[in-house]
């Protein structure tokens, strides 16, 4: 499993879902993201998440195949 650490900005108390599986390049674009959260394929905090604007803090972990996210600030 590969392991990531994303840093939410200094000013930033979340990041939506969808946004967060482009940043860390997941996904290619926003569309690949909807698809992948709507077939449940995003696991926040070890729930399965279908919604693309959920907001992600910090402390929040999320998987999507075999990348483990870990929000840091």
């Amino acid at each position: 499993m590969k392991n990531i650490e994303f840093r939410l900005r200094e000013e930033e108390e979340f990041i939506k879902l969808g946004q967060l599986l482009k940043a860390c390049n997941v996904v290619s674009n926003g569309g690949e993201a909807k698809l992948r959260i709507l077939n449940g394929d995003a696991i926040v905090n070890g729930n399965v998440e279908k919604a693309r604007g959920k907001k992600i803090k910090e402390g929040d972990t999320v998987k999507i195949n075999n990348i483990n996210i870990n929000i840091i600030k």
